[in-house]
């Protein structure tokens, strides 16, 4: 079953003269109703918006869970549908509900990578946070290198260092499945570069997967060569010789320039707003650029 499946109830669809059907029918102006599948979640997420508006005028619940708790709103960010999003969020739907699984509507939205699923949901009071470690939308994004939803989300808050055990940094993340461009905005936006998973740094990650641009970009933010790992291994121990990674290793290897010194000290002292604030410098535009990694 992949992830999407997982956003579901797997339960089965509602058919005509069912007990869950009967249930549904008897009372369809309760707040909060349960039941295995519903036309509601069916045309969710399938981004059937007429059919989901005409569902709402007929007096079905916004709020309709299934024995799992996804609800329509779940399943229309899922689908990545933001007509249907913004429908149901108009009419009442809960925006920070939580599934059995502890998967919340912008964790769906950030699996789908739609970024306009999420700023519907962050404007309407979304928690950029997760609720749980099982399931972060940061870190999802970060995953599957949804850069947009991660400029929302750090728009809106989102905690870029968020260090979970099983998972590491949102940084560290997007180094394990090499998205280049997510590292870089998680980074701009001030991420610690040697945050990983426990020991093991991003650099480390990106050593054994020998990606020379990630490894350049990280060693560039200042990133710590010499660190170890649990097993007392630096990142140069990880990468094979004929790789072009040991190659930049062997380069960088030596002390700092003044230049980058001077750089990584200014981009210390703005921390997490230093992508706002190095912009907004009265600078030539060429130093703005070299300060902000452009």
């Amino acid at each position: 079953m992949d992830d999407q499946q997982r956003g579901r109830s797997g339960g089965r669809t509602l058919r005509p003269g069912s007990a869950s059907d009967t249930i549904l029918f008897t009372s369809p102006l309760m707040g909060d109703v349960v039941s295995d599948w519903s036309p509601m979640h069916d045309a969710a997420i399938h981004g059937r918006l007429l059919s989901l508006r005409n569902l709402l005028s007929q007096g079905w619940p916004v709020n309709l869970i299934t024995a799992d708790q996804v609800s329509p709103l779940h399943e229309a960010c899922l689908g990545g549908h933001s007509s249907c999003v913004n429908l149901l969020l108009s009419h009442g739907a809960r925006v920070n509900c939580t599934t059995v699984d502890w998967h919340t509507p912008l964790y769906n939205a950030c699996v789908n990578g739609s970024r306009e699923c999420a700023d519907l949901l962050l404007r309407h009071g979304a928690s950029p946070h997760p609720v749980n470690d099982v399931a972060s939308p940061m870190h999802e994004a970060a995953k599957r290198g949804h850069l947009e939803c991660i400029e929302s989300l750090i728009t809106y808050g989102g905690d870029i260092d968020h260090n979970i055990n099983h998972l590491g940094t949102p940084l560290y993340q997007a180094c394990k499945h090499q998205h280049v461009d997510c590292a870089k905005r998680l980074l701009q936006s001030g991420a610690n570069v040697n945050l990983g998973k426990g020991l093991d740094s991003p650099l480390h990650v990106v050593a054994r997967g020998s990606n020379d641009k990630m490894a350049c970009l990280l060693i560039d933010f200042g990133a710590d060569m010499h660190a170890k790992d649990i097993d007392g291994k630096r990142p140069v121990d990880l990468v094979s010789p004929e790789s072009p990674v040991t190659q930049i290793f062997m380069e960088r290897e030596g002390p700092p320039s003044l230049m980058q010194l001077c750089r990584l000290r200014i981009r210390k002292c703005f921390r997490s707003h230093q992508h706002y604030k190095i912009g907004s410098l009265f600078l030539p535009e060429e130093l703005k650029e070299y300060l902000l990694h452009a």
